[in-house]
């Protein structure tokens, strides 16, 4: 089993990268993981929002497998407290075992097709970050519910 986040444009922020891999570097420590960056689109100018979404939808799609688990960071998905959010990402590991893929869409959101291919929907917080920050938050996150899991001292009540 591997956890894959797969993100619309890269990381273009020096101090994200850093934050990205020094949780990437702990997470190795728990579980297969790696970030896929699937390239913002060009020449956009001429599109609505919608024709966007529909373009970064298809893909987001083309980069997941059938068989993974898919679970979509949006602002409308189940709020966790890090201490809650361990605990569902256990069950969901060891219940399923399938492939996770987290994924963080673009600036307008996510098509349809993407919503109706997901399993599941998680909000970071009711506040809104850039996606950029997105990233590195979720990483830390991850890493800090492998603690939880774990009983590791990382994490404190």
């Amino acid at each position: 089993m591997k956890i894959t986040l797969l993100t619309v444009g890269k990381t273009d922020i020096p101090w994200v990268r850093e934050g990205m891999e020094i949780y990437n570097s702990r997470l190795r420590h728990y579980i297969a993981f790696s970030v896929t960056e699937i390239p913002a689109l060009k020449n956009v100018s001429s599109l609505d929002r919608e024709q966007i979404k529909t373009r970064e939808g298809e893909l987001i799609l083309k980069s997941i497998k059938p068989s993974d688990d898919v679970i979509l960071l949006d602002e409308h998905g189940k709020e966790y407290s890090s201490v809650e959010w361990a605990r569902a990402l256990e069950r969901r590991i060891s219940g399923s075992g399938r492939d996770m893929v987290f994924v963080i869409g673009g600036a307008y959101g996510f098509s349809r097709q993407v919503y109706d291919r997901c399993n599941g929907m998680v909000s970071l917080s009711k506040m809104t970050f850039s996606h950029q920050m997105v990233r590195v938050v979720f990483t830390e996150q991850l890493y800090r519910a492998f603690t939880i899991i774990r009983g590791e001292p990382y994490h404190h009540e």
